[in-house]
């Protein structure tokens, strides 16, 4: 499943090439994609002839502010007026770019077209990405329900060792398992839970309520830093994860552990373990992490 940095990516993906788009056509192609009421028939009508406005992200969903026109786009007060466009990726949903007509695979799930042609496509091998048209001055939350569920952004002043320490207390389940919960982390993964927690020297098997709190002050810190570090990257490409523009990710080669099941660690040499934690492949080095 495509994780922070990877929907990250996407968003500036579509930033960049949404800017000023003009939803002139809709087709939805499999209904389930629509998650929103009034299905795919109300998704259409009401987000056709409508200037797709600023992306933004928070945790791993999508969703962008939706115009009549641009003048209402570059007012900041009228943010929304013409509602929301929201969007989860889930395991294997992906935006492609068509500037010329192609033919479409038998994973198309939307389409979206502008005056010009270009076209917007939404493709997604396991078909369990979602949309959703939100009402104009409505919550986003109250239609995107999975919105009010998450904790902090892990780049925010809200997500901190003393927060992270009053989440944990008393906990008994493996700290690989905490930072998977986005009701604790929004947008953290497997892939970077593994990661974090190696840069961090922190086994994921120990129980969260037992960490220290310099444990917990390298875990924060090794967390942000890793997001940043994949952000850059592009992401990571193990399997589907493609950008917009159809590149892969490029953190995938350097990561330390993920991945990386009986390869010696990139620091001590020592074979890289994989062993399933709270129903999640989890990768560590015994070594460097206690």
């Amino acid at each position: 499943m495509p994780e922070l940095p990877e929907v990250e990516t996407v968003r500036r993906g579509l930033a960049d090439r949404l800017d000023s788009f003009y939803i002139n056509e809709i087709e939805v192609c499999r209904e389930r994609a629509i998650a929103s009421p009034g299905g795919s028939e109300e998704f259409i009508a009401m987000m056709k002839g409508i200037f797709v406005g600023i992306w933004q992200r928070r945790g791993k969903y999508l969703f962008s502010s939706l115009h009549r026109d641009l003048s209402s786009k570059l007012n900041s007060e009228s943010a929304g007026e013409a509602g929301w466009w929201g969007v989860h990726l889930r395991m294997t949903g992906q935006f492609q770019w068509h500037e010329k007509p192609t033919s479409i695979c038998p994973h198309t799930r939307v389409r979206f077209w502008n005056k010009e042609g270009n076209e917007l496509r939404f493709v997604d091998v396991r078909s369990f990405g979602q949309m959703w048209w939100v009402p104009p001055g409505m919550p986003l939350g109250k239609i995107i329900t999975g919105l009010t569920r998450l904790g902090p952004e892990p780049f925010s002043k809200d997500f901190n060792p003393t927060y992270l320490k009053s989440c944990l207390h008393g906990k008994t389940r493996p700290i690989k398992a905490a930072l998977l919960d986005q009701s604790i982390v929004a947008g953290a993964g497997n892939i970077y839970a593994d990661e974090s927690l190696f840069n961090a020297g922190v086994s994921p098997e120990k129980p969260s309520g037992k960490l220290t709190e310099l444990e917990l002050e390298r875990i924060c810190k090794s967390l942000i830093e890793v997001l940043k570090i994949s952000i850059g990257k592009g992401g990571t490409t193990f399997s589907d994860f493609r950008d917009i523009e159809g590149v892969n990710g490029k953190y995938g080669g350097q990561a330390w552990v993920y991945g990386r099941k009986q390869k010696p660690c990139r620091r001590c040499g020592e074979e890289i373990i994989k062993k399933t934690i709270s129903g999640r492949s989890t990768h560590w080095c015994p070594n460097c992490q206690r």
